[in-house]
């Protein structure tokens, strides 16, 4: 009876072994049969033209490895983008630095589930810069551009990471404060005064920083309690300086990351405070409201304020 028991065993045993061998050389271990982020695109049809895209950029060895977030823009996306530039598929993919710096601002170092996104604040994918995703009807990213981009699909599994599909080519910044100030029609008395003070070179340097930018309205309502003309003061620049100066933070702070009922260092060297009702109290008990947040720069965010704030 052991005799036959333990051939029994034998034989059942290398019958296993024999079907794990099988299993193994056909891919059926979770492991293998899991692929990777660029093997995940490749069998995703609708990813085709990103697919495209990071083997002209050289980034599929890249994308390949390491533990990674990327937000893939689908076939739909990109072909939108090329109406947007005004370009066509095969000139994007032969331009190789815009493509490599364009794909790498979808990839973040390092794996962020749906449930772990930081919703509002400022995230930093691996070609440097930054942009946001917040919880509205859906999940929608904002990029550098201030272009906004809704997440179509959700983590999809890679064996190095999580592939989110958005509907929009993400791009990052391309104009500094000051050129996205002076773009905008309600801060051209802002942009004066920046260049009457000379800080114009100051709001371009690397920063980051934060602007809490006073619309024309707001300067025109300063110019009624001072009593001065817009001349006057452009024409003062010691305390042209001063006042731009306490506008301004060295650092990046979005809506989402403001300190609440803190006290607010700015170049100036004074500080104010904001409440959670977006509220701001100046160094005079003066106060000014956020009207507009998150306003994307290559150096920073601006929010537009409705009263000139004071130092003392």
């Amino acid at each position: 009876m052991n005799t036959v028991f333990n051939r029994r065993t034998v034989l059942m045993a290398a019958a296993l072994g024999a079907s794990t061998t099988l299993l193994q050389a056909c891919g059926g271990s979770d492991d293998d049969a899991q692929p990777n982020i660029v093997e995940l695109a490749q069998n995703t049809p609708e990813l085709s033209i990103l697919v495209e895209a990071v083997v002209a950029a050289g980034l599929a060895p890249t994308l390949s490895t390491g533990t990674l977030t990327v937000f893939a823009p689908t076939n739909a996306a990109f072909a939108a983008l090329l109406t947007e530039l005004g370009t066509t598929k095969e000139a994007l993919l032969a331009n190789k630095p815009l493509l490599t710096a364009v794909l790498t601002y979808h990839v973040l170092n390092s794996k962020v589930a749906r449930a772990d996104v930081p919703l509002g604040k400022a995230i930093a994918p691996v070609s440097g810069g930054f942009f946001k995703i917040e919880a509205s009807n859906g999940l929608k990213i904002t990029d550098g551009r201030n272009r906004v981009s809704t997440i179509t699909s959700t983590d999809l599994q890679a064996s190095n990471g999580v592939v989110h599909l958005i509907d929009r080519v993400l791009l990052p910044a391309d104009k500094d404060i000051v050129a996205t100030a002076s773009a905008l029609p309600d801060f051209s008395i802002l942009v004066e005064a920046v260049a009457a003070a000379g800080l114009v070179g100051t709001l371009q340097a690397a920063g980051p920083f934060t602007v809490f930018a006073p619309t024309n309205a707001a300067f025109a309502s300063l110019l009624t309690e001072l009593g001065v003309s817009k001349a006057d003061l452009l024409a003062n620049k010691t305390l042209l300086t001063q006042v731009l100066t306490y506008h301004v933070v060295p650092a990046r702070v979005l809506k989402a990351e403001v300190p609440f009922n803190t006290a607010i260092t700015t170049v100036q060297g004074q500080t104010f405070t904001i409440n959670s009702s977006l509220v701001i109290t100046d160094q005079n008990m003066r106060t000014s409201r956020i009207v507009a947040a998150d306003v994307f720069t290559s150096n920073g965010v601006i929010h537009a304020v409705d009263k000139v704030i004071l130092p003392k």
